[in-house]
């Protein structure tokens, strides 16, 4: 599971099992997990265990790297 980013204390990174499905983004911090499309936009699958102010921080984050986690992304699943 390579880790594409760490900001905050939260590190985003992939599965190499998840080649099937569109563009996304797993994302942990401590016990606390999620998952965030990238593709078609960018969206909440799930994110366990996270407050609200985190949850906004999150898609924050993401959305302000969506261009450079989707490289990544293509990049590895090539």
């Amino acid at each position: 599971m390579p880790t594409i980013y760490h900001e905050k204390g939260y590190r985003f990174f992939f599965y190499a099992g998840d080649r099937a499905e569109p563009a996304h983004v797993h994302v942990e911090k401590g016990e606390k997990d999620g998952k965030v499309w990238l593709e078609p936009e960018v969206k909440i699958k799930y994110l366990n265990g996270f407050k609200v102010q985190e949850r906004k921080e999150i898609m924050h984050i993401v959305e302000k790297n969506a261009e450079l986690l989707k490289v990544k992304w293509y990049e590895f699943f090539q």
